[in-house]
């Protein structure tokens, strides 16, 4: 379960991306300033013959270089630059935990999005109505859900 002293599940865990400190709290407490100004949660790693590409893109809307893991990543990571709606690209902001099936499961989502409509979620290859964390999210919020799921 939780580790001691950590705030109640569903809850994130995001790194400071000025200090690279670590502040851990619950889902639906999670302040929009915090979030955005997140560090990567992992780096991504490079070996010879690996079966996928990791690397950086310059990002017009962030003016700066955003990560990517995959080429699958990097697709998604375009059409999130050239979509007009979209004002941030977080990647890797935060590491989730939450109980799923009775069992605690951690996921790094791939991007965050800040939009003109909110914020949205990229959980990588998972259908938003298959979602598992999509459900379970949306289960602990008042509105329904803090952030839109997209595929």
């Amino acid at each position: 379960m939780p580790e001691a002293g950590a705030p109640p599940l569903p809850n994130i865990s995001v790194r400071s991306r000025d200090s690279l400190t670590e502040a851990c709290i619950e889902w639906d407490r999670a302040p929009l300033e915090l979030i955005s100004n997140a560090a990567p949660w992992r780096t991504f790693r490079w070996r010879h013959g690996q079966k996928h590409y990791s690397g950086t893109y310059w990002s017009a809307t962030e003016r700066a270089h955003v990560i990517y893991e995959s080429r699958l990543e990097l697709a998604r990571l375009l059409f999130a630059d050239f979509e007009p709606a979209v004002t941030r690209i977080i990647a890797q902001p935060f590491l989730i935990r939450a109980v799923i099936d009775k069992r605690v499961r951690r996921h790094v989502p791939d991007y965050l999005l800040l939009t003109d409509d909110g914020p949205v979620i990229r959980f990588g290859r998972c259908r938003s109505d298959k979602c598992m964390w999509t459900r379970n999210l949306r289960s602990h919020t008042d509105d329904g859900c803090c952030c839109r799921c997209s595929e």
